[in-house]
């Protein structure tokens, strides 16, 4: 999914990149605990008590991919397996940024069924914390 944010990409990236923060606009992301002393960058992890509809899990994530101002990745690597990115790019005078997830379920939430029959809810949640990032990053700079 992707979204245009009328903000310069040095400043979406600020506040993307600010790991901590990600559950004030992730709705189903309860909160965020690190494992690490760390905060930025690679190898940061994270458990994030997660909730979508009835479903409750602790995901577990790694960051494994992180190039400063433009890409980061993650590894899922609790119940719920699989990676995600967020990607920005320039393209003046608003920044684009696209997120991709590819989530697997263990057969006792469901497996194949569980992704097939979420796809279009998670989509929905997804694009829906994707627009509350964007506003949120919009205020903050015409604020600013």
């Amino acid at each position: 999914m992707t979204v245009e944010i009328k903000a310069p990409p040095d400043f979406v990236w600020a506040r993307l990149s600010d790991l901590s923060s990600h559950s004030e606009w992730m709705s189903d992301a309860a909160s965020i605990s690190f494992l690490t002393e760390q905060r930025r960058g690679v190898g940061v992890r994270m458990q994030v008590p997660t909730r979508v509809g009835i479903f409750r899990i602790t995901d577990l994530m790694e960051i494994d991919e992180w190039i400063e101002g433009r890409r980061m990745g993650v590894r899922h690597v609790g119940p719920v397996s699989g990676w995600g990115s967020f990607e920005l790019s320039d393209h003046p005078p608003r920044c684009r940024l696209t997120w991709t997830e590819h989530l697997r379920f263990p057969w006792y939430l469901g497996g194949v069924l569980a992704e097939r029959s979420l796809r279009p809810v998670l989509r929905r949640i997804f694009r829906a914390n994707l627009i509350r990032f964007q506003k949120r990053v919009e205020d903050d700079w015409e604020g600013g």
